[in-house]
Order: structure tokens, then sequence, then C-alpha cells
């Protein structure tokens, strides 16, 4: 027992140490001291209680792993509070970020109708709602760095995509507005840079993605982020990247989208394609981020025959946490690479198409979305490649 209490002590510090040196220990970004580097946010309560857990049970390598994953530079996300809430919590993160010299990375998730209603519900009620939201979260970043992921699957899932609309298409009339208010309120803050919503590769093909990021307004915003809360790989994630922002560029120069390569053409088939037709330096092209958070083993396959719906999306088992987040990612046209999903968070209650309460690949009612699972979250460690220990 003295031996267990001892331990939960060292684990307390050690954790206490790696939040107040700003040096975590899963970051693996040894170029931080040339410039700013990412922000690593308070920890969920949950992982700390789950890292506790496993000491007392005598499993100090996976407590070690949930303390480097939560030690680990990763986003904050923000929805549901009222502006006045989300003014001073924005506020708090970016003061806190900019005391250490780093960059913090802002989820929005508030638009209307997110999620189409279903495992991430809410959001705010209309649009007048949405903007007095988005104006109190520019209040709260003022003149401080942030990057702004802003609202995932909301480009990438309209109102139209999941039957929510009327024949006019008001519903998704009011998103692309509510997305592009966001853009011209918060890109022109003079540290913020605003990146909108593609999805993942394994989903929109790139002729069917650009239309609508143009449309968002992603001309005026610093680009586009991609496999949010997602498991492709990164060298899927950063070639999606690369075909969406060269289509971008050939379509601003009077191209025709129907014509840009996807990314299930062959690559050198691609690529050839982008050097006959795309002149921009990558200074000029539109840039991009990715989230890395669970990637480190791929997307789940799932067996074949199984399930009605597999949900390979919804907390898939045995995933891994994927490269470290970085500020450097030696590609021109890649901003970051970041933790966006919070890792060791649940994606929701998965039925696979069956009659539940079950998750059937796991045995156990999954936890609603955002909420800890601990199950998950032992697996990023153990399957995370790089590994985290």
């Amino acid at each position: 027992m003295r031996r267990a209490s001892t331990a939960i002590a060292a684990l307390s510090v050690a954790l206490a140490t790696l939040f107040a040196a700003g040096t975590p220990a899963g970051a693996a970004e040894p170029e931080a001291q040339r410039g700013p580097r990412l922000y690593v946010p308070a920890p969920d309560p949950d992982a700390l209680r789950q890292a506790a857990d496993l000491v007392r049970a005598g499993q100090l390598r996976d407590a070690a792993g949930i303390a480097a994953m939560v030690a680990t530079p990763q986003a904050v996300w923000f929805g549901d509070q009222s502006p006045v809430e989300v003014e001073r919590l924005v506020r708090d993160i970016v003061r806190d970020a900019a005391r250490d010299d780093a960059v913090p990375a802002l989820v929005l998730y508030d638009v209307p109708g997110r999620d189409c209603a279903n495992y991430s519900a809410g959001g705010a009620a209309n649009t007048a709602e949405y903007q007095a939201w988005i104006d109190a979260v520019g209040r709260g970043i003022g003149a401080r760095d942030a990057l702004v992921i802003l609202e995932p699957d909301s480009l990438a899932l309209l109102p139209a995509d999941c039957g929510q609309d009327d024949a006019q298409g008001t519903k998704t009339a009011a998103r692309y507005a509510e997305v592009n208010y966001a853009v011209d309120r918060l890109e022109p803050l003079p540290g913020t840079r605003v990146y909108l919503d593609t999805g993942h590769a394994g989903w929109h093909t790139v002729d069917s993605i650009v239309p609508r990021l143009i449309k968002g307004g992603v001309g005026r915003a610093s680009g586009f982020f991609t496999n949010v809360s997602n498991y492709q790989s990164d060298d899927a994630n950063s070639w999606y990247g690369k075909l969406i922002s060269s289509c971008i560029a050939y379509v601003r120069g009077g191209g025709d989208v129907a014509e840009c390569p996807h990314q299930w053409w062959p690559r050198d088939e691609a690529q050839a394609w982008i050097d006959a037709h795309v002149y921009v330096p990558a200074a000029r092209m539109t840039h991009f981020v990715t989230d890395s958070s669970r990637n480190g083993q791929g997307p789940w396959i799932p067996p074949a025959g199984k399930y009605t719906d597999a949900q390979d999306w919804c907390n898939p088992p045995d995933r891994g946490l994927g490269a470290r987040p970085t500020l450097r990612t030696g590609d021109p046209l890649q901003d970051a690479r970041l933790w966006i999903k919070t890792p060791g968070q649940s994606d929701g209650l998965c039925l696979r198409g069956t009659a539940g309460p079950e998750d059937p690949e796991r045995g156990t009612v999954d936890p609603d979305a955002g909420d800890w699972f601990p199950q998950q979250a032992l697996e990023l460690v153990r399957y995370a490649n790089p590994p985290l220990l």
C-alpha cells in the first residue's frame, strides 16, 4: 500500500513537472528551441484518474504511457458554451499558451446542426446565435497566436448530405454563411490562422470537397484541415492535402474542378497532371494541417460481411497514437501536424448496425462522445506508432 501511494505521488509530481516545464514527454519536437511550440492543455481529469489507478495496480508502464499521452500538445475543443463563457475560456487558453511561448490549437465546434444531430449533436440554435458565439471567440483570442480548426464536419457533412435541408437548400446556405462569417471574423486577427474542414482522405474526392472549400471562404482563410477524429495515415493525409491545394490553385486559374486528379488516381499520373497544370509556388498555394492523434495503425478494416454498418470511424479497436505534433513538417504546404481529436476520448456509442447496447467489437457499452474511454486510451498508448515511450 505504501509503495502504491509513493508511486501515485511520484506520478503526480512528474505530471506537474511536465506541465510546468512545458516539455511534454511525448512531444518529441527537437526544434522547439528555434521558435514557438505547440501548446499542451491541462489533461482530462479522468486521464489522471486512470493513470493513478494503473499505478495502484502496478501497471507502471501503462501509467507512464497515459501520462506521456496527455503531456503531448493537443487541441482544445470549444462548443455549446455561452458567448460569455467561451470568451473567458478562450482568453484563458491563449494567455496560458503565450506565457509558455506556445501556439494553441483551438477547435470551434458550435455550428448549428453539427454532426447531422447524431453522436455529437448540439451547437448554436441559429445563425445569429452562432455569429455572436464566434464574435466572443474572436474577443477571447484578441491579438494572441492561435490555430483555429473551424468546425469539423461543417463542410464535409452539410445539412443537405444528411436529409436535414428543405427543397430550397436553406440550411445548407446558412451553413456556408456561418463558415464564411467565422473566417471573416477570425482570420484578420493578428496572430490567428483559420483552417476549414475537408473530412478525410477516405471520404470526399478532391473534386467534391474543393467547391465546398471555395464556397466556404478558404481563399480568405489560412487553409484547410484533414483527418480530424479519423485514422488515415500521414502519407494519405499529406497526399490528399497536396491534391486539394493543387486543385484549388487550378480552379483559381480558371480550370475546371472536374479535371483535378483525386486521391484514388495512380500517384504518378496525378503528379504528372500537377506538374503540367499547376504553376503556383507553394508559398502562394492554400496550406493545410492534419490530425495524427489516432492514426498510428492506420484505418480499421472491419471483418468482411460481419456488420450492416461497421462504423469504421467509431472507436475502432487496436488503433494507436500517431506521429507527434509539430509546426515543422518539412512540407511547404503543410503548416502543422496536430493532435486535434483528444486521444482517449470516446467517439460515442458504437453499435455497428446491431441492437446493442454493447459495441460488438469490444463487448462493452462505449462512453458518450467526448467522455474518457480507458480501454481505448490504453490501446492508443500500447499501439502508438512511433512508440510513445
